[in-house]
């Protein structure tokens, strides 16, 4: 099992979860060692270096794949998933879904995400549209920005992801501490941001998402 990692602030709970597992050593190392950008873990599991992960909504929807009603959602905001106003039109390499997301919303300016949109966010939230509370604003629906898709193993991952959604996760001092360190975030931003995320893609995420692709298909802008 090769299970890849998105090394984002938004997946920590389930970072911890897995590493409580009671999952061989290798699977916890080789998670470590296949780690990125959802950008990279698309490629990663598109030629199949990794078994499963979460990878960008709009890629998840390939064929080749077998998914779970299982993901990254914010509901009305997100803080990471930003396009800066009056700049010029730029995609963040990092992400697939977010570029998208942005010219279905009709937003021009610079796409950033992940933990540096966050923290860029919070030193100046005037600065940034979010993306996530301007599609609600739009379709009163909560957005799902990645899926778990796999490619091996999909029986053993469903057992696994199936778990976690249910679980309640504990941050441990010491991880806070380090994650707050490492990207230069205090511990109450952290806590309060992923307050904002949650995994279970249910009814309304459901819909979100298919209206989300059915634009990105048909070119259609909100």
């Amino acid at each position: 099992m090769i299970f890849g990692k998105i090394d984002y602030l938004n997946l920590l709970p389930l970072h911890i979860y897995l590493k409580k597992m009671p999952l061989p050593t290798y699977v916890k190392k080789t998670t470590e060692y296949k780690k990125g950008v959802p950008a990279k873990l698309n490629k990663h599991l598109y030629y199949r270096r990794v078994d499963a992960a979460i990878i960008s909504s709009i890629e998840s929807r390939l064929k080749k794949y077998k998914t779970l009603n299982i993901g990254i959602c914010a509901n009305k905001k997100v803080k990471s998933v930003l396009v800066k106003k009056n700049t010029q039109n730029k995609d963040d390499t990092s992400s697939a879904t977010s570029n998208a997301l942005a010219k279905v919303l009709r937003q021009n300016g610079e796409v950033i995400i992940g933990d540096r949109a966050l923290k860029l966010y919070l030193q100046n939230p005037n600065d940034y549209i979010d993306l996530c509370k301007l599609w609600h604003e739009k379709t009163n629906l909560p957005f799902v920005f990645a899926r778990f898709s796999c490619v091996k193993n999909f029986s053993s991952y469903k057992k696994i992801m199936n778990q976690f959604v249910k679980s309640k996760i504990f941050i441990p001092q010491y991880i806070l501490i380090n994650y707050s360190n490492s990207r230069k975030l205090s511990q109450s931003d952290i806590k309060d941001y992923l307050r904002l995320i949650y995994y279970k893609i249910d009814t309304k995420e459901q819909l979100a998402l298919k209206k989300f692709l059915f634009s990105v298909k048909n070119k259609k802008s909100l």
